[in-house]
């Protein structure tokens, strides 16, 4: 008699029931018994996806590298690819030239590199393994750690510590049992850059505790005046060379609004890389030989790169102005988020300015996990001024007007 599939018998991996539901997931549940008004078009805040025109040279280049499908790719990619990410370094950060043989490794966008790169890091035969992350954070990160058998501890990032890593939260027996560290500078959802003291900071618990840092530098790209500073960066200032301990996650999404290219590098300790690139030859995850060529061309080319921050600059200007008088905001370091302390609860919020704005934001409790006795994302959303800037400007003024009628409400 042929088998028959028993779903209560059937053998899975059982830290997929540690996994929450996606940010996204949970906003369509807080909405899903919600009609939105109807006399105003939508505007979404919600999803930090870039829709920005893709640059025209990118979809030539795209269009004239199509021959590439017909090769397997190597998971290492292309000399040429690994040359251009390590002379883009090179210029970007005014440190070394990488060898881009050992130090740089192309990736399928930065999501697949975060998640996979626990997978490499963490030893499974210790079973206490923890990973940290940074709280608010890119959730990701935690699904990372589970399925690699790690547990996630979660430093809580606030406004009264600007938004700090505050190592001191956890105890030293949670830092001698870390294995991994995630940070994220530019950081989602606040928009701050680590400066040099808390990279400093950060080393020296890395040499001391054993652990690997993962730096998610998705946002790298977008500023407005001071490029932020970045790990290799930091590394270099402080007599790190080598960078040990240390890899960079980082990827052309954001940066040239491709993020339907899924193109990205990680670079760093070339130990750790050499790991990692044997972990994705099994895992099967080598670039599309077209996606290599195509990325040569926005790697190479700058230009874009400043329009596309310019289009930023003018939007967080206009919605600045029109959401200061009546909200608590701050222009961010960098990245494309606001993230704002709202003056009732963040969900309460969320849903009344999508009924009677329609108008989407992302509570920020959606981001962060309780830890330490509270969820740091309580009373915050998070806007993404990704859209247009004619639809995000309109977004802010239908913004200012509900916070005001709250306003007035609430002082009846």
């Amino acid at each position: 008699m042929p088998a028959t599939f028993d779903a209560a018998t059937t053998a899975m991996n059982p830290d997929l029931n540690r996994l929450q539901p996606y940010p996204f997931q949970k906003l369509a549940s807080l909405f899903r018994d919600i009609t939105a008004n109807r006399d105003y078009r939508a505007i979404s805040l919600s999803i930090g996806e870039p829709k920005h025109a893709t640059p025209q040279f990118i979809s030539a280049a795209l269009i004239e590298s199509i021959g590439g499908l017909a090769n397997y790719p190597t998971t290492a990619g292309s000399d040429a690819l690994r040359s251009t990410i390590a002379n883009w370094l090179a210029r970007r950060y005014d440190i070394p030239l990488p060898d881009f043989k050992t130090q740089v490794l192309p990736v399928n966008g930065s999501r697949e590199a975060l998640f996979a790169f626990a997978q490499t890091v963490i030893d499974r035969s210790k079973p206490d393994a923890v990973v940290v992350c940074p709280n608010p954070f890119y959730q990701i990160y935690e699904g990372a750690a589970y399925l690699a058998g790690a547990t996630p501890c979660f430093l809580n990032t606030l406004p009264e510590d600007n938004f700090a890593l505050n190592f001191s939260q956890l105890p030293i027996d949670v830092w001698q049992r870390t294995q991994l560290i995630y940070v994220c500078t530019p950081g989602n959802p606040t928009g701050r850059v680590m400066p040099l003291h808390e990279w400093k900071t950060l080393f020296e618990m890395s040499d001391r505790y054993g652990f690997v840092i993962a730096s998610d530098e998705c946002y790298s790209e977008i500023y407005a005046d001071t490029a932020p500073l970045g790990a290799l960066q930091a590394a270099q200032q402080l007599g790190r060379g080598d960078y040990r301990n240390l890899v960079v996650f980082s990827s052309l999404s954001k940066r040239s609004n491709v993020p339907g290219m899924r193109s990205g590098f990680v670079t760093g300790d070339a130990r750790v890389i050499e790991k990692f690139a044997l972990y994705r030859t099994y895992h099967g995850s080598a670039m599309n030989p077209a996606i290599q060529a195509t990325s040569i061309a926005a790697w190479n080319d700058e230009a874009h790169v400043a329009r596309n921050r310019h289009q930023y600059t003018e939007k967080f200007a206009r919605v600045m102005e029109i959401l200061k008088p009546v909200l608590p905001v701050t222009q961010p370091d960098a990245a494309f988020y606001l993230w704002i302390r709202t003056p009732i609860s963040d969900t309460a919020y969320a849903q009344a300015l999508y009924r009677d704005y329609n108008v989407t934001v992302l509570p920020g409790s959606f981001l962060a996990r309780n830890a330490q006795g509270i969820n740091p994302g309580e009373n915050f959303v998070r806007l993404a001024l990704v859209a247009e800037t004619k639809d995000t400007v309109e977004a802010a003024h239908r913004i200012a007007e509900f916070t005001r009628k709250l306003s007035v409400a609430s002082s009846k």
